[in-house]
């Protein structure tokens, strides 16, 4: 009976971790401009800035907007010269869908350019509208290894603006450096915000993959995903390190380089607006200043957040059981390295988990089984006893006792395992690599499109049926619980997972799959060496 609750405990345990998954799915050095082929070290956050005497100002004379464009290796963007404001960010490694022809993913939408990405605001300000504008610099094509930078000059009233945007060809991340010059008699205390739009960066219908806001301070990672809390508004003020909007897979971030930043979120209009913010910025009577920011813009892909500052890598979360998901998620690259398909690799990585707690597997079928020789004892111990509960836990007591069998030796080791699946879980659930990443591309023998996407849900449901099929197989190979009610909660099991299981990614699917018939295989050795002992 014990064992029975510890296994029931067991298996609802994971049923609400992973359903909670599912239905309410879950925060850097950057590097100085830099000359086309080298590269410095990247910088920590520092403290606030100090005014420096700017000598004579040379006249300003604005131009007419036009865009301009900064093409590398990974994406191609452009840029209003009127402020600097984004006008499209296109990923050139990532298309929307995994036809050969889809359009790029583009982090700015028709309806997040009317809330002009990476605009400065000045004292609440647009001065993308309320300033006169210039550009220093043209179109940029950076290959491997080399930098580029343009500089937006802006004039509002007596305060010169000059923001200079470094690009590398290696990174998603850009720096900036905004310099604040003040032509007039008096001193000014300036509020400063660079603000972040974006439409989304998921589908309605990725319920495991939703779009949020994040940032990181002293505290830790910090995501809110209700949009009711969005629309109200969300304010960070202590410690603020970066500010994103984010996937799984793509984020948007500013990343503040100096410290007495806050952030500021919120949703309207269809978009998820995101500021960092630094306020009473003091700018003396003719005098420079100058505000360090960086931007991280493109796929969460760990080996650009790595070199990102403010530990922006923080955004690529893998819950409670990070520790174990990641080095899982680097041997499961490692393996795809080698077979060149994720799917396999993924077999092959449930292959080599289930190798490693091959022993702990044992003992528990091993316990399970002299469980099952024990069943016919332990009913006739239940009618004896069914009106004296204690009694017969008594009995039961003694019976495990007399035959050397430890109630809940086949769960505790079951329990062990439990933080590598949910941690594997949590990494194939959030892996970028998966994403449009095939395994059995069409249907043997046809052109009927299938397991092309392991990110996404199988189109026909052929591997969910068959996950709970082999569950449902798994339950018949295990003793029964003597309690009624049990028994049907564990038959019911199966069913649960398979409608759970019916609109997760197919890789995550994959995985439970073929973890479920190893089990199953090694549960049948075990059975058909004992039945012929």
């Amino acid at each position: 009976m014990e064992n029975k609750r510890v296994m029931l405990a067991v298996v609802l345990s994971l049923a609400v971790l992973l359903g909670w998954n599912f239905l309410f799915p879950t925060p850097k050095n950057v590097q100085q401009p830099t000359q086309a082929t080298t590269t410095e070290a990247p910088a920590e956050a520092k403290p606030g800035p100090v005014a420096a005497p700017i000598g004579t100002l040379s006249a300003f004379a604005p131009t007419p907007g036009r865009m301009v464009t900064v093409k590398t290796p990974l994406y191609t963007a452009v840029f209003n010269s009127l402020g600097g404001v984004l006008d499209s960010f296109a990923l050139s490694e990532y298309r929307q869908t995994i036809a050969a022809d889809s359009p790029l993913v583009n982090l700015v939408s028709d309806l997040s350019r009317q809330k002009a990405p990476l605009g400065l605001l000045i004292n609440g300000q647009p001065t993308w509208q309320a300033a006169k504008w210039s550009l220093e610099g043209g179109d940029l094509n950076l290959a491997a290894g080399q930098s580029g930078a343009l500089t937006f000059v802006g004039q509002l009233g007596d305060l010169r603006i000059e923001r200079t945007l470094t690009f590398t060809a290696s990174n998603y991340l850009f720096d900036e450096k905004l310099a604040l010059i003040n032509a007039s008699d008096a001193p000014v205390s300036l509020k400063v915000a660079t603000a972040l739009a974006v439409e989304k960066l998921s589908e309605k219908s990725e319920s495991y993959n939703v779009t949020k806001v994040a940032y990181y301070n002293d505290s830790g990672l910090h995501t809110v995903t209700d949009i009711k809390d969005l629309e109200q508004g969300v304010l960070a003020e202590t410690g603020v390190k970066w500010a994103s909007v984010e996937s799984n897979y793509f984020i948007m971030a500013a990343v503040a380089l100096e410290t007495g930043y806050l952030a500021k979120a919120k949703f309207e209009d269809g978009v998820y607006r995101v500021a960092m913010e630094k306020d009473a910025v003091a700018v003396t009577a003719g005098s420079r200043l100058e505000l360090p920011s960086a931007y991280y813009l493109g796929a969460k892909e760990t080996a650009y957040l790595a070199k990102a500052p403010g530990n922006l890598a923080a955004s690529v979360d893998y819950g409670w059981f990070d520790f174990i998901a990641k080095p899982l998620l680097i041997l499961l690259d490692f393996l795809h390295g080698y077979v060149g398909n994720y799917g396999v690799a993924i077999i092959l990585l449930t292959i080599i988990i289930k190798i490693v707690f091959w022993p702990l597997t044992h003992k528990s079928y091993k316990s399970m089984d002299q469980l099952r020789k024990l069943q016919p004892l332990m009913a006739q111990i239940r009618e004896k006893h069914k009106d004296d509960r204690q009694k017969m836990n008594e009995e039961m007591m003694r019976l495990y006792k007399t035959y050397k069998v430890n109630p809940a030796g086949g769960c505790l080791p079951m329990v062990v395992q439990i933080p590598v699946f949910i941690g594997l879980y949590q990494a194939l659930l959030n892996a970028i690599e998966l994403r449009h990443a095939p395994f059995i591309a069409h249907v043997p023998f046809t052109d009927i499109v299938w397991l092309a996407d392991l990110s996404v849900k199988d189109p026909f449901y052929v591997t969910p049926i068959v996950m709970g099929a082999t569950m449902f197989l798994q339950q018949k190979m295990t003793p029964a619980p003597g309690d009624p009610t049990q028994a049907k909660i564990m038959l019911a099991l199966p069913i649960v997972f398979t409608f759970m299981f019916l609109n997760f990614p197919s890789g995550l699917v994959v995985y439970w799959l073929v973890n479920n018939v190893l089990s199953i295989a090694q549960q049948w050795r075990l059975m058909s060496k004992s039945s012929k002992a």
